[in-house]
């Protein structure tokens, strides 16, 4: 039987998240697989971001823009003169049900959801909501990042739990290449003028991540220490995107007399990003929704003490490595922030627990068995359309060449 011809839509390589998501399977699948055809469908110049791929890897380039219909029609019908028997789109979509071949799709989170109803209220969100059941009902199998996931995927929508097959992020192996140097420190000194003791959050800007609550509880934290004439010139650095679209945070620094003490970095590269892991006292991650949450696994990569919410996703993450609190109650979290950074015997508790709990997730494991899927699905299309064909008419079988 040749082999099997799987489609991978990379047309969001470069968002946050997602693209982050698609580079890691595709390397992965790089290296593990070179039996499979693989066409990578979008930009070719997204493509070069992965660096060098086997023989068995295809870039087929897509012109039209994702969300239309021209883009949708060209999609399709690039898969089906591949003649694809698997697609894999690696993002929550609503129209992909109409594809010429089986689809597996990965869902995130389901963010989307619970708060666009109450954005696009009426005709508009309840069609957005019916298409999307409509889609994963229609896909041959779901991926869902975390247990928390699946659930809410069976809660909103319905659907059986033997369709959806729970395959874990996992961090960049650029988090795993160890300790940051005295070299790799100088740089964050002397670029970004860090030389001071802090605490980190890095991720997105947005109201579910909840970062004025944290900005609020560091303020708490930074009077407790006062009394405690301990860490005068702690400061926290928050790292992330869509800071313009969230003004209100610029004024809760104001408002808690932090201004001196609260630092926006916006986006920095990873080079960069697993120094400030590796240097920060405390990575603070207070999400009040996560589909997986993989900042709080890339600081336990540095074995840097986290203290994140006891919410969605992040307690079956993190494990027994990280101190959970309530992200809604900022003296809890101040609380707690207050109790990591004091108690050096409970710190070097947690990053023994931290190393630990990173090494249950990897790239490797999770697309193994995302390959097992491609190929069940593959093949079972496969036979499908050989049922499909007519039977000879002197009775004998026929073979697929």
């Amino acid at each position: 039987m040749p082999p099997v011809k799987i489609g991978i839509d990379i047309r969001r390589m470069t968002e946050f998240g997602v693209g982050t998501y698609i580079r890691n399977v595709v390397r992965t699948l790089a290296r593990l697989d070179h039996e499979a055809t693989y066409f990578l469908l979008g930009s070719p110049d997204k493509v070069k971001e992965i660096g060098p791929l086997p023989e068995n890897f295809h870039t087929v380039a897509l012109n039209q823009l994702e969300h239309s219909l021209k883009g949708y029609w060209e999609f399709r019908n690039t898969v089906e003169l591949l003649r694809c028997d698997l697609v894999h789109i690696p993002n929550l979509f609503s129209v992909p049900r109409l594809l010429p071949c089986p689809y597996v799709m990965t869902v995130h989170d389901m963010l989307e959801h619970l708060s666009r109803p109450r954005q696009q209220p009426g005709f508009w969100g309840a069609w957005h909501f019916y298409c999307t059941k409509w889609t994963l009902r229609g896909a041959a199998r779901i991926f869902a990042v975390s247990n928390f996931t699946k659930t809410e995927i069976e809660k909103l929508f319905a659907i059986p739990p033997g369709r959806i097959e729970v395959i874990y992020n996992a961090i960049d192996e650029r988090f795993l290449h160890g300790h940051a140097s005295m070299a790799d420190r100088q740089v964050i000194g002397e670029r970004y003028r860090v030389t001071y003791p802090f605490l980190l959050y890095a991720g997105r800007i947005s109201p579910h991540k909840n970062v004025g609550r944290m900005i609020e509880a560091f303020s708490a934290l930074k009077a407790e220490l006062e009394k405690d004439h301990a860490f005068p010139d702690l400061k926290l650095i928050i790292i992330g995107y869509d800071l313009s679209g969230n003004p209100e945070l610029r004024r809760t620094v104001v408002r808690s007399g932090m201004q001196n003490d609260v630092r926006f970095l916006g986006f920095v590269p990873i080079e960069v990003l697993r120094v400030f892991y590796d240097a920060a006292k405390i990575f603070v991650f207070p999400s009040l929704y996560e589909g997986f949450g993989l900042p709080p696994l890339e600081a336990m990569a540095h074995g840097t003490p986290v203290v994140t919410s006891n919410v969605s996703s992040l307690p079956e993450v993190v494990g027994d490595a990280a101190v959970l609190v309530h992200p809604e109650n900022v003296f809890e979290l101040m609380r707690a922030l207050h109790r990591v950074l004091m108690d050096q015997s409970l710190r070097e508790k947690m990053k023994e627990r931290s190393y630990r709990q990173v090494t249950k997730f990897s790239w490797e494991k999770s697309v193994r068995r995302m390959m097992e899927v491609y190929r069940e699905v593959g093949r079972n299309n496969r036979d499908l359309e050989f049922s499909d064909l007519p039977a000879p008419k002197d009775g004998r079988t026929t073979g697929v060449a």
